[in-house]
């Protein structure tokens, strides 16, 4: 199976690539569009500003390409900050336009939370089923509650809730962790960080490419 993780020049490449390694999968790093034109799955990892990665996306001239990628029907999967990019806007540092994959928008974490709670949010937080059923999803065989490894300041804002696969919760309040709409995944957290159950959902990524899973 041909798998690009995409290089824009903003992302945690090596922890993702090395994590698909342990699993066996080989994945190929790239930045080149016709790589992606011939993948049969992409994923784009990310840690930083918003700006900045659509910036990175843009100089490469990967925007485009990623938005043919994703028409195309096959699997693709945003992490953190490439989840963030999926949505059609940020607010963070202003407001920037991203690759709009899934309507809403990216809002700052502090906005919901009491003053008194730290952000940015670090640590563990369990994954609780939303609107969409976790059967054929890259979800599917996690238990309910299952802790992955957050880091961010802002959160997914979809604008239609049937788009979230799942949510987490940080102190009082709870935000979208997970989104997926057709062949499209963006998660919150960072499963190449999230130890066993953060594998098993890469790997249930990869097999929804290999066609022994379902489409959400």
């Amino acid at each position: 199976m041909n798998l690009v993780i995409i290089d824009y020049g903003l992302c945690n490449l090596l922890s993702v690539h090395n994590a698909l390694k342990f699993l066996g999968i080989e994945a190929r790093i790239s930045s080149d569009p016709a790589d992606l034109k011939r993948a049969d799955a992409a994923i784009l990892p990310g840690v930083g500003a918003f700006e900045d990665g659509m910036k990175g996306l843009r100089q490469k001239g990967l925007v485009e390409p990623v938005r043919d990628f994703v028409k195309t029907g096959r699997p693709f999967l945003g992490i953190c900050l490439g989840a963030q990019m999926l949505l059609e806007r940020s607010f963070e540092f202003g407001e920037h336009q991203g690759l709009g994959l899934i309507p809403g928008e990216v809002s700052p974490l502090k906005n919901i939370l009491p003053s008194d709670l730290r952000v940015p949010h670090i640590g563990w937080s369990g994954l609780h089923p939303a609107a969409l059923p976790w059967e054929g999803t890259a979800l599917e065989g996690l238990p309910k509650g299952v802790e992955m490894y957050f880091v961010h300041s802002f959160y997914l804002d979809p604008a239609d809730q049937k788009h979230v696969l799942a949510r987490a919760q940080y102190g009082p309040e709870d935000f979208c962790a997970v989104l997926a709409k057709d062949n499209v995944y963006g998660c919150q957290f960072h499963p190449e960080k999230s130890a066993a159950m953060g594998l098993k959902f890469l790997n249930n990524f990869v097999s929804l490419a290999k066609g022994s899973a379902c489409r959400p």
